[in-house]
């Protein structure tokens, strides 16, 4: 199965610059530089499950969906703002935030683990680039972030089905899934992102991760609505073997939602 969509099918002649965020312009621009970077993530997973000939095509067209997901943002950053050099901020990404893909082993410890927290990641996106499209004015940003939000949905329920699929060998206990989950979510504050923002958006002086940690907070927390953190919360109960729905599960959305609009509030707020 191939990919569901490619860049053709982006109606970018209805790209309109007078509806053009430049806070949201300097989170696309980060993001491209993630996606794009996917081909490194195939070659981790396949050293990994170097055995699983039916995951490692899997995480080939996963891969290859990311890295289209990053050309498709890098394109509209560039309608955006044509003083942006996606190739030479990407090459700055890259040459400087590497990873170490010299490994036969996930570091998460078992193959299960290591599709926990991709399952993880792919939950972050897909709400991250579901409330990117509900705060732009942007028809062109919109559809894109839709049509990469949807695959990531996709990508979720890849990674569940084979970490299933691995779990009734390796049995991940429960309270390990939510270790593993929490352990993946607090890398969001890794140089990863922080660095694709700094490299990204031409952050003046040396690269500092606080600081671009913070100037991507400020922006990208506050795009988030109730809808999209009980959507990620549905999802990560699903991923902890939790099928039923209930009352507490708009709490803890709630509650996560409070804490990430504290959050956005209380980082510096720098110029774009």
């Amino acid at each position: 199965m191939g990919m569901t969509w490619t860049l053709e099918d982006v109606q970018w002649d209805r790209f309109d610059p007078s509806k053009v965020d430049p806070a949201l312009l300097s989170v696309v621009r980060a993001a491209s530089m993630v996606e794009y970077r996917s081909a490194d993530y195939v070659a981790y997973l396949c050293k990994i499950f170097a055995d699983d000939e039916a995951f490692k095509d899997a995480a080939q067209i996963w891969g290859d969906e990311e890295t289209q997901h990053g050309r498709a943002l890098g394109k509209w950053a560039q309608l955006a703002d044509p003083s942006f050099d996606f190739e030479a901020s990407f090459a700055d990404f890259r040459a400087n935030y590497r990873l170490d893909l010299d490994v036969e082993k996930s570091i998460r410890g078992t193959r299960s683990a290591e599709l926990l927290s991709r399952c993880m990641v792919e939950i972050g996106t897909s709400s991250f680039y579901s409330s990117i499209s509900d705060a732009s004015d942007e028809p062109v940003l919109r559809q894109i972030c839709d049509l990469i939000a949807r695959d990531e949905f996709g990508h979720y329920g890849l990674f569940r089905r084979h970490m299933e699929r691995y779990m009734v060998q390796e049995r991940l206990g429960f309270w390990t899934r939510v270790r593993i989950m929490i352990a993946r979510t607090l890398e969001t504050t890794d140089d990863e992102l922080a660095y694709a923002y700094h490299a990204a958006n031409r952050l003046p002086g040396p690269y500092h991760r606080q600081s671009a940690t913070d100037a991507y907070a400020a922006r990208a927390l506050s795009l988030y609505r109730p809808v999209h953190i009980k959507k990620g919360v549905v999802m990560v109960f699903k991923a902890l073997g939790l099928r039923r729905e209930g009352w507490w599960q708009d709490a803890i959305a709630a509650v996560i939602f409070r804490l990430m609009q504290w959050r956005s509030r209380r980082v510096p707020h720098t110029p774009v």
